[in-house]
């Protein structure tokens, strides 16, 4: 099983950190549904500094753990002071993001821009790995370069290697590039490599992102990469069936493996999801917030287009229960995408 330092997950995969969708309601139905173990979705540096409602955010439930709290910034005091904030309100890991592609992002030199600045990168983790007390294992999330160009690789590999002198757990590494953002194929091929050159550093795991839609996928990229564990991002929203449908695979369960939600499995997780969003955000927030979650559960339903249109009109617990019971009431077949 996959190690992060002192951490052993008991399953060879995890919930990535995906903007804007992965707080702790998210978090806790993919736990019931058998994922070991989650990231946050980015924190900036300076919003856990300056207090108020970016620290609140980052208050964790008991049951929400193991966890990592995933950081983005360009200053290393900045992020290292950060990093002590998380360490301190009982993170499990602290992740540094070197992979987000978005433009108001890279354009503040934070995320996927740091892979064409090397020396400021790995500024960034000495002082993260610094500043967090020796036991809390350090991990970085890297695609595998800015562009396809040959400085970037080696810009890639310079990185990495600090990461490895530096006494980090662990990285996630997406096989796209960050100007490639989420178009186009995810390279195993990189991972591949990536691993055979690495794979006899010791107390240092690998694990790799990118093309996870099915449970299938997550052993699909183990057994062609080599990887240590998968980080299954986009695959899972919505989809928290499918962290059951893996753990299955893991037993030998076919018929588990392949079997897709039925209708009141899928009502159970609709109304537990938003009252968990409405415990974290406010039933107003989480009436605006779940729209986006319900359309995606809505692929798993044999009338995807109208149950979608159904969430998209939501403002309100009441909204979201007369979807529910519109809807979901009576087992028919669900989609076979959810497989």
């Amino acid at each position: 099983m996959p190690a992060i330092g002192n951490l052993t997950l008991d399953a060879p995969f995890f919930q990535a950190g995906l903007a804007g969708y992965s707080d702790a309601a998210m978090r806790l139905v993919a736990r019931r549904h058998g994922c070991p173990y989650a990231v946050t979705e980015a924190m900036l540096d300076h919003f856990l500094i300056n207090g108020g409602k970016g620290l609140r955010a980052a208050q964790l439930d008991d049951a929400d753990h193991p966890i990592a709290g995933q950081l983005m910034g360009s200053h290393p005091t900045e992020i290292a002071q950060a990093a002590r904030i998380l360490a301190d309100l009982g993170y499990d890991v602290i992740d540094v993001n070197l992979a987000c592609p978005v433009k108001k992002i890279r354009k503040r030199s934070r995320g996927g821009h740091l892979l064409q600045a090397p020396d400021q990168a790995i500024d960034i983790l000495k002082a993260v790995r610094h500043a967090v007390p020796d036991p809390i294992p350090c991990t970085v999330k890297l695609r595998r370069g800015t562009d396809d160009s040959p400085q970037a690789t080696k810009n890639f590999f310079t990185i990495f290697d600090a990461v490895i002198d530096l006494g980090y757990a662990a990285a996630t590494v997406h096989g796209r590039t960050v100007d490639q953002k989420y178009l186009g194929p995810s390279r195993w091929p990189f991972l591949r490599d990536l691993t055979n050159r690495y794979r006899d550093t010791p107390d240092f795991s690998i694990f790799g992102s990118g093309d996870i839609w099915t449970a299938a996928d997550i052993f699909k990229m183990i057994q062609h990469t080599g990887v240590q564990a998968v980080s299954v991002a986009r695959g899972c929203i919505g989809n928290p069936w499918l962290f059951a449908q893996a753990r299955a695979i893991m037993r030998g369960d076919h018929h588990a493996a392949t079997q897709p939600p039925s209708i009141t499995q899928q009502r159970a997780v609709l109304l537990e999801h938003f009252e968990l969003s409405a415990a974290l955000h406010g039933q107003r927030s989480a009436s605006m917030m779940m729209r986006k979650f319900g359309i995606k559960f809505s692929r798993h339903h044999p009338r995807p287009d109208d149950t979608a249109k159904a969430f998209i009109a939501v403002k309100s617990l009441d909204d979201w229960l007369a979807v529910l019971d519109q809807y979901y009431t009576a087992d028919e077949p669900a989609s076979p995408c959810s497989v």
